[in-house]
């Protein structure tokens, strides 16, 4: 039985990374830590990245600890949206209040 799940992870050092893992700790790589997580789709009708939720080892992101995201190349041109769960949080338009870096 596979138990992956569409999930992404935001590392300190301001890397956002996707993978379809069972565990948000498969997303780092040796020496890194985690600012958050959570679950991501991609729209592309809206050509949005939707990233959503929070991970259950790390929380939910931590957007206020960086001041630019770095982004894989292949999502270019789509506008990145986090949703957290909490119905009380506004929408939070990455792509806006961010700079991004794609590398």
């Amino acid at each position: 039985m596979n138990n992956t799940q569409p999930k992404f992870i935001i590392t300190k050092e301001g890397t956002l990374r996707l993978g379809n893992v069972k565990r948000h700790c498969e997303l780092l790589k040796a020496g890194e830590s985690c600012i958050g997580g959570g679950y991501y789709s991609l729209d592309y009708i809206t050509h949005r990245l939707l990233l959503s939720g929070a991970s259950s080892e790390y929380g939910e992101p931590a957007w206020e600890l960086i001041e630019r995201l770095k982004v894989s190349p292949f999502y270019k041109g789509l506008e990145i949206v986090y949703s957290s769960w909490d119905s009380w949080k506004e929408e939070f338009p990455v792509s806006d209040r961010m700079e991004i870096i794609y590398e």
